[in-house]
């Protein structure tokens, strides 16, 4: 099997735009042709690098198999976190209810730590975590925070499963290290065919928070698709996470003209900037779009009517129909009394069912078992979608929707367009993962 790492072709596929979205250009319904993107070769390539292995031997399961958590239950990823955890215990009790002898004979014990929203604090609860026994651990929704979680597991040869942490050399850290959603690879390119294939634009502005790789991570994505399919970056602007006034960013983004915004980070200052970049006359035929950071009904409240009509890149959907997620939100529901208000509750379940069903295939519950377990799960079906890790350097190939945020309180998103990694075949773009297309010849 070709490792996702290795696809070098970007193809965007015939089946034409979903009829609730009306083109804003002259592309119409008329299905684009296929692109080949060939990055460019650099004396640092190493197509034959594998990810390093843990010398460390991890933990071996005692009187319970602890398996633990970390996840923002305070700070600015509060809304993911919360919803991550909430729906790690739903697996948990359903795990529990199918196997209620446990494993091997032995209770899972499941055990939550609190990040705060803040990198070193999630280091400091993996390592709790591990001191404490768990064999296995589940990570954040933030990829700073889970980069920390994720060297800490190294060290000490532990698996992690990652929530929602998107940047794409997340898994080069280790070959512990494994997720559950999609990447900036994928959803960066995802975001620039929609918007210069699907609207039709051709000068995009971009605006980084340089405190999150993520936001850095994606906005570099972004810019080089954009780019590559002849679009054209007239401008990027940069913030730092907490900053509140963007006047003089969005000032020099004006000035250029651009015919769309990407806005790269998080929902915590997305929001105020969409607000301002209208205040200062940015019209809404200037749509702007985002990454699945914007997700979290705290983005309505920030932005208003500002954010209304915008575009963002995402894991899953409540509108979705699919049986894995109806069945999802009737248990979810049923506990909490609402629906989940982000994406995280559904990967939360995902990424902890999919540890806990590896625990149970593993010959005994210890981390480095375990660890073979989750690098050999195939045809996993989550509530995000099919997970296939076998062979893919920890990063399932996965499905995006791209959402439209409605305003309306009865269902704030609408699903515009679904995108297929059949549809959309990604070389990663992190330098030391780019390939020509001669290799696959």
């Amino acid at each position: 099997m070709i490792s996702m790492r290795r696809f070098v072709t970007l193809t965007v596929n015939a089946v034409v735009a979903m009829a609730v979205l009306a083109p804003t250009s002259g592309c119409g319904n008329k299905a684009p042709a296929a692109i080949v993107i060939q990055p460019a070769a650099s004396a640092t390539d190493n197509p034959t690098a594998a990810r390093p292995t843990p010398t460390a031997a991890g933990n071996v399961a005692k009187d319970t198999v602890i398996v633990g958590m970390v996840t923002s239950l305070n700070g600015d990823m509060k809304p993911g976190g919360d919803d991550s955890a909430k729906g790690a215990q739903l697996a948990i009790e359903e795990f529990n209810k199918q196997n209620p002898s446990g494993i091997n004979g032995k209770k899972v014990d499941f055990r939550i730590e609190d990040s705060n929203s803040r990198p070193e604090q999630g280091k400091s609860a993996a390592e709790k975590l591990m001191s404490d026994g768990a064999v296995a651990l589940v990570g954040d929704v933030s990829s700073g925070i889970c980069a920390q979680i994720a060297n800490a597991a190294f060290a000490k040869g532990v698996p992690v499963v990652a929530v929602g942490a998107t940047r794409s050399d997340l898994t080069d850290i280790g070959s512990n290290v494994f997720r559950v959603c999609y990447t900036d690879d994928f959803q960066g390119p995802v975001m620039a065919i929609f918007a210069r294939k699907e609207l039709g634009k051709k000068k995009a502005a971009i605006i980084t928070d340089l405190k999150q790789p993520y936001s850095t991570d994606l906005s570099k994505n972004f810019r080089y698709f954009f780019t590559k399919l002849g679009g054209t970056i007239v401008d990027e602007e940069f913030y730092n996470s907490g900053d509140a006034q963007f006047s003089g960013q969005l000032t020099n983004l004006k000035s250029k003209s651009p015919d769309v915004i990407f806005m790269s980070g998080y929902f915590n200052e997305t929001g105020p900037l969409a607000r301002q970049a209208r205040e200062q006359g940015i019209g809404k035929d200037v749509p702007l779009m985002g990454g699945d950071g914007w997700d979290s009904r705290e983005i309505l409240n920030t932005g208003g009517d500002a954010i209304v009509g915008s575009f963002f890149c995402n894991h899953y959907n409540n509108q979705e129909t699919r049986p894995e997620v109806q069945t999802f939100l009737k248990t979810w529901t049923a506990k909490y009394g609402t629906t989940p208000g982000t994406t995280m509750g559904a990967l939360g379940y995902d990424a902890t069912m999919l540890t806990l069903q590896a625990l149970k295939a593993a010959k005994v519950p210890d981390s480095k078992d375990v660890t073979d377990a989750i690098e050999n799960t195939q045809n996993y079906k989550g509530v995000s979608g099919s997970i296939t890790l076998k062979g893919m350097d920890g990063n399932p190939q996965k499905r995006a929707l791209v959402i439209q945020l409605t305003g309306d309180p009865k269902a704030p998103q609408k699903v515009i367009r679904p995108y297929e990694w059949a549809d959309v075949f990604v070389a990663p773009f992190h330098q030391h993962h780019r390939y020509t297309i001669s290799d696959f010849k």
